[in-house]
């Protein structure tokens, strides 16, 4: 099987990460291709025998961090975190909903690692050799981006409900 073979499977892969950073359709479909122009143009900087789909999650992680630095500014995270906060519904379909929300909510550098690890089931250890970080930023992400999620769903402050005490 030759590389075109190969990144023409991970297509779908592609798209569904792509979908869960960009969030809308077009967007996402823009991100991946995108992101496979820049992959075939810099096929040759590929090195055989190392492990593809993370190459490309890197490329689209690129391409993706530099359609966000070419876009406006957003507003902190902070500052939005209260108009999301509600109880998580009975059905699933509102579940998924709310989830999905939330997600989007996330920081990029949190939802990138958050996605990678538990959509993509990268290890730690692949999710950092994509991202460019070290293991331990995408461990401190994630538990960040997994403590928010948990507040945001649970309609908790985004402390988690925990109150921070003055030392003097």
């Amino acid at each position: 099987m030759n590389d075109a073979d190969s990144i023409v499977e991970l297509i779908p892969r592609l798209r569904r990460y792509a979908r869960a950073l960009a969030g809308e359709r077009a967007s996402a479909d823009d991100l991946v291709q995108d992101t496979l122009e820049r992959a075939w143009s810099k096929l040759h900087l590929y090195r055989r025998g190392t492990d593809l789909r993370a190459w490309l999650f890197t490329v689209m992680h690129n391409v993706y961090v530099n359609q966000l630095r070419a876009s406006r500014p957003t507003a902190p995270f902070d500052e939005e975190m209260a108009e999301l906060a509600q109880p998580v519904r009975e059905t699933d379909t509102l579940v998924l909903r709310d989830l999905d929300a939330a997600i989007r909510r996330l920081p990029p550098d949190q939802r990138e690692v958050l996605l990678l690890v538990a959509l993509e089931e990268m290890s730690y250890e692949e999710a950092a050799g994509t991202l460019g970080v070290p293991i331990g930023t995408v461990m401190s992400r994630l538990a960040r981006a997994r403590e928010k999620l948990r507040a945001m769903l649970s309609g908790l402050p985004p402390s988690g409900g925990k109150q921070l005490k003055i030392v003097k």
